[in-house]
């Protein structure tokens, strides 16, 4: 259990200021109180939305956390000369001029870290890692235009590494990858513990659902149980190795590669998924079951639901984190709702795993699975710089803040909270 506690970005596509956004509970006597995790001084969200108009920088958000993980995964591999991934907002002459930002808080073992850095094209403008104390931080180290600067007896892994480092690359990677233990731990949270997903496109994640079915007996059977309760029309999931079918081509394929892809995949093994159903008689009695090509007959939102469950349950199973832009997109609300509702019950959830994710689903804004500091908001001022606020920070006219025994959607989409579409 490594929680994601506070994430901050500034100069990335539209978001310009920089912004911050709190997996961490606020004082409030909301509903439900199980939404929160307790473990000593550390309390954590289990799940976190944001809601927004089209364009509005949610999934720029979603972007950035997962930009900040790329970078770190990636600065192992790079050359003194290789340019670092810099996409600033453009439409402020100054921002060509400023460094990228990001920064993270998470918890390792009980002990609460900050670590984060800033970049430009070409190289670490900054860098910084601290441990945080209840009444203070200590730097393990602290990097800028001067060099790097190590506290020897908090971080000693990194002593004599500082003049190695080259400008594109990360300290904390080079130090990780001289056996540092704490830079390791650090590395492994950004490889292991913090994932994302495009919900709009989980294709991809067919492959390593089937093999979470196939092959993890604990994962398979939470999984099989959460189709059950949710209904989908089928009454079980089988997964086959099957001989390669060159008909899974895509015809447009161009023929060249299609040629090669064929000889490289001829006669080799692939997964297959099937779904059983049942098959009545006339009188409406179970007589049967018939056996369906999962991609082929069921509907996109059951394939999604099912592209899903390997990584939502594998990150249940570690209590890790997981991070899901459009989590709601091709999917009815009540599917959008248990699998929220799966993270927010200490039953399901037992080793405190986080969601976080996007979505337009105002439904779940009346359904009580969130508390108000669980609801984040995106929107774009004049300039077309995003804006990123939590519902509790919202001033109403009346100079309160909204009520959490209120109603909630309909506000949201009366616009009383901001962040929706203008339509003229």
């Amino acid at each position: 259990m490594n929680p994601l506690l506070r994430f901050t970005v500034e100069n990335y596509k539209s978001i310009a200021g920089r912004k911050t956004i709190l997996f961490t509970p606020r004082k409030i006597t909301d509903e439900p109180k199980t939404n929160v995790v307790s473990n000593g001084r550390i309390k954590y969200l289990r799940t976190c939305a944001v809601y927004g108009a089209n364009s509005s920088g949610k999934s720029n958000l979603i972007g950035a956390m997962a930009q900040m993980k790329n970078l770190v995964r990636g600065s192992v591999r790079l050359n003194d000369d290789d340019p670092l991934d810099y996409t600033p907002f453009i439409l402020d002459e100054e921002s060509f001029q400023r460094p990228t930002l990001f920064e993270v808080e998470f918890s390792i073992e009980g002990n609460i870290y900050r670590y984060g850095f800033s970049h430009n094209a070409v190289e670490i403008c900054e860098e910084w890692f601290y441990m945080i104390k209840k009444t203070a931080e200590k730097p393990f180290f602290i990097r800028n235009a001067d060099g790097i600067g190590i506290d020897e007896k908090l971080f000693p892994e990194g002593h004599n590494l500082e003049e190695k480092t080259n400008g594109n690359r990360l300290f904390i990677s080079l130090v990780g990858q001289n056996g540092g233990k704490l830079s390791n731990m650090v590395l492994s949270f950004f490889r292991n513990g913090l994932n994302f997903i495009s919900g709009l496109n989980t294709e991809p994640l067919d492959f390593y659902s089937q093999k979470s079915i196939q092959k993890d007996e604990g994962v398979s059977n939470r999984i099989n149980n959460f189709f059950d309760k949710v209904k989908l029309g089928f009454q079980n999931i089988l997964i086959e190795e099957v001989s390669f079918d060159p008909v899974s081509l895509l015809s447009d394929m161009p023929e060249p590669l299609r040629d090669k892809m064929l000889s490289m995949l001829e006669g080799k093994k692939t997964l297959k998924t099937f779904s059983e159903h049942n098959v009545y008689n006339g009188k409406g009695e179970i007589v049967g079951r018939s056996t369906f090509d999962f991609d082929r007959m069921e509907s996109s939102g059951t394939k999604k639901i099912f592209e899903l469950s390997g990584p939502i349950f594998d990150t249940l199973e570690r209590g890790a984190v997981i991070v899901i832009d459009e989590l709601d997109a091709k999917m009815h609300p009540l599917l959008s709702q248990e699998l929220i509702a799966l993270f927010n019950n200490p039953e399901s959830n037992p080793l405190g795993a986080q969601l976080v994710f996007s979505t337009h689903d105002t439904h779940l804004l009346s359904s009580h699975l969130l508390r108000r500091d669980q609801v984040w908001f995106t929107e774009k001022d004049a300039h077309e710089r995003t804006d990123l606020y939590n519902l509790m920070q919202i001033v109403l006219p009346d100079g309160t803040t909204p009520r959490g025994d209120g109603n909630l959607e309909r506000n949201y989409i009366q616009g009383r909270y901001g962040a929706i579409p203008y339509i003229g």
